[in-house]
């Protein structure tokens, strides 16, 4: 299994383009040790020629053009992405269809729930009915897998998580099961799994036992702190958002202790983390932990 690290940062990207927190103001001015980072997403293949993309980001034009592997072979037009995955329907990671409107029909696996937030709150599938069109297909709740048309030897398996629906759904309070997934990827000739998930809420106990049969764990590490916005000045709680802090207790940190068996890699790096400055005290608790922090361009293979 092959997995391209497309972008590891949250929505905004590192540096933010309004933002002059300490983070974004240093690596502007080459201070820290430090990578500047695109929003999230990750590209899955067995074979290394035709990939599944998860979400797609504001970014996503730059990713696919760091990404060789991707690029049109043998024809004027044409791309190595099979489908699009959708794991939720946040602006971060579903703008970036627009930007892959010039070629043939999308085709997207997503939820019931992110279907409707991509045709009502947020309409870019019907945006999108204007230009190349969209096939979508239904992404299955109830544990059963699903395989991908030329995408030989992947199965995927997709587990509801509680976290928020973003603002613009219209059921953004009043949570459904669906409004956001994680994903175990399972490569069927050598059962080498993958858990992948951008936003975590709560751990539940199906969830927690995903993690800890993986080979590797690609996982939300947003924030550090259960209070970290405060520092720009917005009174959000990471918990409340949607996202499991990495220090405290029941952290990721804690959580991710727990499991013996996977690598265990973070993405959904929020520029407010400290963890960005690879130097910090934060960074060396990561290592000490046997955590790794993922970076744009990042090669994974299992």
């Amino acid at each position: 299994m092959k997995i391209r690290v497309l972008g590891s940062g949250a929505g905004g990207g590192f540096p933010q383009w309004n933002c002059s927190c300490p983070n974004c103001k240093a690596v502007r001015a080459s201070t820290i040790k430090a990578t500047t980072r695109n929003q999230s997403s990750i590209a899955v293949s067995s074979d290394g020629e035709h990939w599944v993309l998860f979400n797609a980001s504001p970014d996503v034009r730059t990713q696919l053009e760091n990404f060789p592997e991707i690029h049109p072979k043998n024809k004027i037009r044409g791309t190595g992405i099979e489908a699009i995955i959708m794991i939720d329907s946040q602006i971060d990671h579903a703008t970036g269809l627009l930007i892959l409107r010039e070629g043939d029909p999308l085709t997207i696996y997503c939820t019931e729930m992110v279907r409707q937030d991509l045709t009502s709150g947020f309409p870019i599938f019907k945006i999108l009915e204007h230009f190349c069109g969209v096939n979508d297909h239904p992404i299955p709740l109830n544990g059963d897998s699903f395989s991908i048309p030329n995408i030989d030897d992947l199965e995927f398996t997709a587990l509801a998580l509680k976290s928020k629906a973003p603002p613009y759904s219209p059921h953004r309070d009043d949570p459904h099961e669906g409004d956001n997934i994680g994903m175990v990827i399972r490569q069927i000739s050598t059962g080498k799994t993958t858990f992948y998930a951008l936003g975590l809420g709560v751990i539940e106990e199906h969830v927690e036992k995903a993690m800890a049969e993986a080979d590797c764990v690609l996982v939300d590490g947003t924030f550090w702190t259960d209070d970290e916005l405060a520092s720009v000045g917005r009174p959000l709680l990471a918990r409340k958002i949607g996202h499991i802090p990495l220090s405290g207790e029941e952290g990721m940190i804690e959580i991710l202790d727990r499991l013996e068996k996977p690598r265990k890699i973070l993405i959904h790096i929020n520029n407010t983390n400290p963890i960005l400055n690879e130097d910090s005290k934060e960074r060396k608790i990561l290592t000490q932990h046997g955590i790794e922090v993922s970076f744009d361009n990042m090669n994974i293979e299992l």
